[in-house]
């Protein structure tokens, strides 16, 4: 799915399952590496209230209705009377039940340096947290975020099972799709197809735009009925224990034109260079380039409108970003997606999108979906 997206904030999962000792080890690990970090930045503790983060230390799968505490030496998962029971069976963490978050961790807090995520946290409830503490909080960005770059074995296994449902959504999309359905039928079976398979539900919003909608990057299906000669591109996802599928493929229907094949062939040829050149130690910018180098050799180049790629895990956008600007660097463990897009207004546009898994050898593509021109 190309570019930030507001409406695919964090979701928690329809579908859980009780903590294993790997998750719990796992989870453990991640809190040392939150103290450390914290002691680094000068700070005692830190209140987490970031969905995704939440999540992330928690293993707590309505992470919207909760919040995490990290003490110099606890931890403990915040929620309320109705989560008594989930959290009993999902928390890989001790939990407490309270009527208001903000006065326990006010409670626990006085006299620590505690810090808050500054980039969730909204002003009114910093303030009012200062105001219980007779202290304020002291700002923080990252701290969490940082850590879920690298996925461990147990994320990836879930990452790895959300990319298999995607590629079942894609193949029921496949036996839909023809002339005279509408956008909004394909994006209901593409959803039908993945729950049926064992998904939550979809990552994000599905995209389907077809003819001269494909020149929108977030077009959203609608009831335009497709046409012979669209080329129609399909973005979206399978969300699976609450871990953020994303693929894009785009098909042909009937008689597809020269220049729509030509302009194909150019994204195909991008993307499959750029996957090629995934590897650790390999910079965000720098396979942003090699992708967008293509499509400019082509013609294109002005017509790729957003960034190559970007992460995804508890979150459909995640760091590592793969972007001109960007700086981060590849490691393994890290999952990002490699989608290279052209989109003329007035004309029609395309994407094609794979999710990888950056490995110590470089990486594994975990989209298996074909990717030369189909035509229906």
């Amino acid at each position: 799915m190309s570019g930030p997206s507001s409406r695919a904030a964090a979701r928690a999962a329809v579908t859980t399952a009780p903590p294993t000792e790997r998750v719990r080890d796992a989870t453990a690990h991640q809190i040392e590496q939150v103290r450390a970090t914290l002691a680094e930045q000068d700070l005692d503790a830190l209140f987490v209230t970031n969905p995704p983060n939440v999540r992330y230390l928690s293993h707590f799968s309505s992470p919207d209705d909760g919040t995490v505490l990290v003490l110099p030496d606890a931890v403990v998962l915040l929620t309320d009377g109705r989560y008594t029971a989930q959290a009993d069976e999902e928390s890989a963490i001790p939990f407490e039940i309270v009527a208001n978050a903000d006065d326990t961790v006010a409670r626990l807090t006085r006299g620590l340096r505690l810090g808050v995520e500054s980039d969730h946290i909204t002003v009114k409830r910093f303030k009012a947290i200062g105001e219980l503490r007779g202290e304020e909080p002291r700002t923080s960005v990252g701290i969490v975020s940082r850590l879920r770059m690298v996925k461990s074995p147990a994320e990836i296994d879930l990452l790895r099972e959300a990319a298999r449902l995607t590629d079942v959504g894609f193949q029921a999309a496949l036996a839909f799709m023809r002339a005279g359905v509408t956008e909004i039928d394909v994006a209901l079976e593409l959803e039908r197809a993945m729950r049926a398979a064992g998904a939550d539900g979809p990552s994000f919003e599905t995209i389907v735009a077809s003819g001269v909608r494909g020149a929108m990057p977030h077009g959203t299906a609608s009831q335009k009925a497709l046409q012979d000669g669209d080329l129609v591109t399909l973005d979206f996802g399978a969300c699976y224990r609450g871990y953020h599928a994303d693929m894009t493929r785009t098909v042909g229907i009937g008689s597809v034109g020269a220049e729509e094949r030509r302009m194909y062939q150019a994204v195909l040829e991008a993307q499959v260079a750029a996957v090629a050149a995934v590897a650790p130690g390999r910079s965000g910018s720098e396979l942003d380039s090699v992708a967008r180098d293509i499509l400019t050799g082509q013609g294109l180049g002005e017509y790729f409108s957003h960034s190559l790629g970007h992460g995804t895990g508890l979150h459909i956008h995640e760091d590592p970003r793969l972007s001109q600007r960007s700086t981060d660097v590849l490691a393994p463990g890290m999952i990002v997606t490699v989608e290279p897009g052209v989109y003329i207004p007035g004309f029609t546009g395309l994407r094609i999108e794979d999710l990888l898994l950056v490995t110590r050898a470089g990486h594994e593509v975990l989209s298996h979906s074909p990717k030369e021109l189909i035509t229906l």
